[in-house]
């Protein structure tokens, strides 16, 4: 399936935008825009080819279901500008967003990861009549019972002197090995750590500062859009009381909280990758409340 490459601006800053178009006739499902997250960018999260795997690529599985699909390189990563001399932070990261939104010219669904999931959730709240359905996978809200911040912390200082921090085939290979080994097959991350490498040496530091030293960055209750909040069964970002709680606080009753089995961070690259997109399908395919009350 071909892909199309498109350039936006946020103010001098120049973003790239991959697109799928929908693939299936009939009445158009949607236009879901893909957010990454810390460590990678946008072509290698969600439009990975693995030989062997069917379907390694999300936007082309939603793509031939009649989804319009579309991500972005946030500013510092990929193919989007890196030369700024900040850390590329989640608030800039949601500016971005507004810039790409703005540029589609729709209401999106949107679909954010880890990080990722922290920006499409402020962009959400500021503009919440630009999002038709929020998807939030690997989230976190304070940051509560998670192992993965508590051990991240210990290099904050680390991360506060240096807006950038280098990332290697070993760096990739670890997000797959830190809280349950197994759970990805070596194909599919060595084809992603391919793929990751191959745009960036480097990652912004932003996103980890935020994550270890500056939440809550969003309140639940600014989010009036259907919300699905997806938390894999070993990630250790997502803990699942702080979700819960996150989880309660949003406003509209057409939410969905899911536990997905076998599934740790990266939840594309899992083995049970297809779990996700079955959830995400159904959650972005719903139909319409036709009773409130």
């Amino acid at each position: 399936m071909q892909g199309t490459e498109h350039w936006t601006k946020k103010g001098d800053v120049k973003l790239f935008l991959w697109r799928k178009a929908a693939q299936a006739t009939g009445t158009p499902r949607g236009t879901i825009l893909f957010i990454h997250g810390s460590s990678m960018a946008s072509q290698p999260t969600f439009d990975l080819s693995v030989p062997g795997r069917p379907d390694s690529s999300v936007m082309e599985w939603f793509a031939a279901r009649g989804f319009d699909t579309w991500c972005l390189d946030n500013e510092g990563y990929g193919r989007s500008d890196k030369t700024r001399p900040i850390n590329f932070d989640i608030a800039n990261g949601a500016d971005d967003i507004a810039a790409a939104v703005q540029f589609i010219g729709k209401e999106v669904l949107l679909y954010g990861i880890s990080s990722g999931a922290l920006k499409a959730a402020l962009f959400a709240q500021r503009h919440p009549q630009r999002v038709a359905r929020l998807a939030l996978d690997a989230f976190v809200w304070t940051g509560e019972g998670s192992p993965t911040l508590a051990e991240r912390r210990k290099k904050l200082p680390e991360f506060r002197a240096r807006n950038r921090r280098p990332i290697d085939r070993a760096f990739v290979r670890s997000i797959f090995a830190r809280d349950h080994p197994g759970t990805a097959d070596e194909a599919t991350v060595e084809a992603f750590a391919d793929a990751i490498l191959a745009l960036d040496d480097s990652v912004p530091t932003g996103t980890y500062v935020d994550m270890c030293s500056k939440l809550p960055l969003v309140d639940p209750a600014k989010l009036p859009m259907p919300t699905l909040i997806l938390r894999g069964q070993y990630d250790g970002i997502a803990g699942v009381d702080d979700l819960i709680e996150f989880f309660k606080r949003l406003p509209n009753p057409d939410k969905q909280f899911a536990v997905m089995a076998g599934i740790s961070h990266a939840s594309f690259q899992q083995k049970n990758y297809l779990t996700v997109y079955h959830l995400l399908h159904a959650f972005f395919t719903q139909p319409q409340t036709v009773y409130r009350g």
